[in-house]
């Protein structure tokens, strides 16, 4: 079993002012999918529910999560699809850019979304032109899109504008998680930093608090669900037995708070409130084979809204 992951940094220049809300996230996530949507839509008075061509529609697979007639059993165990991609807007909280000033975001696909980044490039190019960000003087912040690169390669320049064939995607296997590693015999104390604001549903609640089987609980989802919609399958792994054991786990010091931010949701036409947590807790005696779903789970964030940005964590040994 295994799943393709992609991370690709875009490079861009403002060429207006810009106001930008403090977490871009949201900003960036609706302004790529209406610009994709754009960019691919061959019908567009259909909506994607109703559409024919929707089993191949680049846009439907990757905002709207359909799929095309291909199944995986366990598939059918898993309620949702995850999205096929993360979008890592930059983590500054200044709102003012100038003329002149550079910005990046990072942008993370699985599975088959690997093969559409050029219609990524694309739209963000349409996005450069069109402005992003509130009005000034009754004009949106431009920006020109100058190269995309990966794993120290560049992609995609300006110059050329050309896209380069070189393939840059992880494959992450079933077999890295499976007890084959010398530190899953040890114990460890782990410190995990919320980088982003992380959505934690337990018991259908939202709760500013991180017991490690919580934290254990929204990695395996995490892991299953993308590889079983996104790569060849879930992983074969002990689920049950992990989160049992996860419950022993204590926390030694934690920082964990609730944050809120607030959001324009273009669909609902109102200003909404998106509480997560943020900080960073510390756990004792931390079993190594729970380490290859941390370190996952690092790469592809945790948690709902992902594609915002959402989710993002780092972990320490200490």
């Amino acid at each position: 079993m295994r799943v393709l992951f992609g991370r690709y940094n875009f490079f861009c220049e403002f060429e207006d002012d810009a106001a930008l809300p403090e977490y871009k996230g949201s900003t960036f996530r609706g302004l790529l999918g209406h610009a994709l949507k754009k960019v691919v839509c061959a019908l567009k008075r259909q909506s994607c529910e109703e559409c024919l061509l929707r089993q191949t529609c680049v846009y439907a697979f990757v905002f709207e999560g359909i799929h095309g007639n291909g199944t995986h059993p366990e598939k059918k165990r898993i309620a949702a699809p995850p999205n096929a991609y993360v979008i890592e807007p930059p983590l500054e909280t200044k709102t003012k850019y100038r003329q002149g000033e550079s910005f990046e975001f990072t942008l993370l696909l699985f599975g088959k979304a690997n093969e559409y980044l050029p219609y990524f490039v694309y739209a963000m190019e349409q996005i450069g032109k069109t402005g992003i960000g509130r009005r000034i003087n009754g004009k949106a912040g431009g920006f020109a899109l100058k190269s995309v690169c990966s794993s120290g390669r560049e992609l995609y320049s300006c110059v050329t504008r050309e896209m380069s064939n070189v393939p840059c995607v992880q494959t992450y296997s079933s077999s890295d998680f499976m007890g084959k590693h010398q530190d899953h015999a040890e114990e460890y104390a782990v410190k995990i930093t919320l980088v982003t604001p992380l959505r934690l549903k337990y018991r259908s609640r939202l709760e500013p608090d991180l017991p490690f089987h919580v934290l254990v609980r929204a990695g395996l989802r995490r892991s299953s669900s993308l590889f079983a919609y996104h790569g060849s399958g879930e992983p074969k792994l002990d689920y049950k037995g992990l989160v049992h054991r996860a419950m022993d786990v204590q926390v030694i010091e934690s920082s964990i708070r609730w944050f809120d931010w607030r959001r324009y949701s273009n669909r609902q036409e109102q200003a909404m409130f998106m509480g997560g947590m943020v900080g960073e807790v510390t756990y004792a005696n931390v079993p190594g084979e729970y380490l290859p779903i941390l370190r996952f789970c690092q790469e592809v964030h945790l948690g709902k809204q992902t594609t915002f940005g959402l989710g993002k964590i780092e972990m320490e040994l200490l």
